[in-house]
């Protein structure tokens, strides 16, 4: 592969505090495989044969000697660790790794699970020498039953303003209700280029991104940006229609703020690419043009190009709550035709297990026992007469219930419904 991968699973999951608290979020169990599995096989299955993991020792440990956790991936693992209290964000990591960066990147979030095909996105990428192309999804209602949050009050995200043109994939405008003090405000540069634009909501950044070695370049000069999706993404929108990408001595509004944070930033983004003087000719020389309205040139001559690939239709998660966690667990066995109860699981004649149900490796079913709609981890002992409804169980465990931890134990005859079980 022409791009480098890069596999983002440093996050402590401060969304989901009641499962990571004695749990690191890469590791938790979905469907009986760790969440940091679901990226790294989407990797594999499109022909990567190495990926950079930024991780913590901790997890690192974990994947290295731990064999609940084995990968089950023939990838070469370049595994990057940082501190888990040195506070960085996804661009600071990004940052972190510069040395070992030799080409465009493609950036992958461990939480994300998707049936995606990458190929729209780095299509996108290639085709039109973009500087960032990046995967977006219709937002998803969670319907199942929040266990521990019955009665509670649901508080409702800040929505995402996403700008394209008519052909829905180039990406011209993006805003967070969050930083709107009065309205939406759309720069004149963007509407003489782009006349009609069509302003969606309800999408989710799956956190899935292309982007140029150049922009890895322009993270090391300027130490103020910390995140890729709260700064990065927004900045390089934001970005292509700025009269500084024209003439280097004048700066836009984003470039004037993002020189107050870092005092030596430098704001220009160095995008020509080794085969710009070719590429340049070749758009001189065809007839091809990548708008309609007027005969100006390809991109208007914009150097900084943003695209966005939306899903319609496949399954598309970021698990970074709790209501996302459940929902995982029910859909994303579906994936992989794997057998729903695991050869070495020793199930009674007596047990009901439900179709839609998974049993781990190792696992004890006794007497008069019913799963129904559930996952139960690996090596997991449920006694008699025991009702598990509706549920996940991590690993090692003795009982039955809801969301429950590791080291748990629930006795005999227990029937736990929409419960956040905490570790003993």
């Amino acid at each position: 592969m022409e791009l480098q991968a890069v596999l983002m699973a440093a996050g402590g999951g401060s969304r989901m505090m009641d499962l990571t608290y004695n749990t690191h979020k890469p590791l938790l169990p979905v469907g009986n495989k760790p969440l940091i599995w679901y990226p790294l096989n989407l990797l594999e299955r499109v022909g990567f044969e190495e990926v950079i993991v930024i991780t913590n020792k901790e997890v690192q440990k974990m994947i290295s000697t731990d064999p609940k956790t084995k990968l089950d991936v023939k990838m070469k693992l370049d595994i990057v660790c940082i501190q888990e209290d040195a506070d960085m964000g996804t661009a600071d990591a990004l940052r972190h790794i510069q040395q070992k960066i030799k080409t465009d990147i493609l950036v992958v979030s461990c939480d994300l699970i998707t049936d995606a095909a990458l190929h729209e996105v780095v299509d996108l990428f290639r085709a039109h020498d973009a500087t960032l192309s990046m995967l977006m999804s219709k937002a998803h209602e969670f319907t199942e039953t929040v266990p521990g949050q019955k009665g509670k009050k649901k508080t409702g995200e800040q929505r995402d303003f996403v700008g394209v043109d008519g052909t829905g994939k180039r990406l011209l405008f993006m805003a967070n209700e969050a930083d709107l003090d009065e309205g939406l405000v759309i720069r004149k540069s963007i509407m003489r280029k782009h006349p009609r634009m069509h302003i969606k909501t309800g999408l989710v950044d799956a956190h899935l991104y292309c982007l140029k070695k150049s922009v890895v370049d322009f993270l090391a000069d300027n130490k103020s940006v910390s995140s890729i999706r709260g700064e990065l993404v927004p900045y390089l929108v934001r970005k292509q229609f700025s009269k500084s990408m024209n003439s280097p001595n004048v700066n836009d509004e984003a470039d004037q703020n993002l020189k107050k944070k870092d005092g030596n930033a430098n704001v220009e983004i160095q995008i020509l690419s080794r085969d710009e003087v070719l590429l340049q000719l070749t758009r001189e020389r065809s007839c091809w043009n990548d708008h309609r309205g007027n005969m100006s040139e390809a991109y208007h001559g914009g150097r900084l190009r943003c695209y966005v690939h939306i899903m319609d239709e496949g399954m598309c998660y970021r698990v970074n709550t709790l209501a996302a966690y459940i929902e995982a667990n029910r859909l994303a066995p579906k994936l992989f035709h794997e057998p729903a109860v695991h050869p070495s699981a020793v199930i009674s004649v007596l047990c009901l297990i439900g179709a839609d149900s998974i049993i781990g490796a190792s696992c004890q079913m006794s007497d008069k026992t019913s799963i129904k709609r559930s996952m139960i981890g690996a090596s997991t002992t449920v006694r008699e007469k025991v009702k598990v409804t509706n549920s996940i169980i991590m690993s090692h465990h003795r009982g039955g219930g809801s969301v429950i931890c590791s080291n748990a134990v629930i006795g005999r005859g227990a029937d736990i419904k929409y419960c956040l079980v905490g570790s003993a």
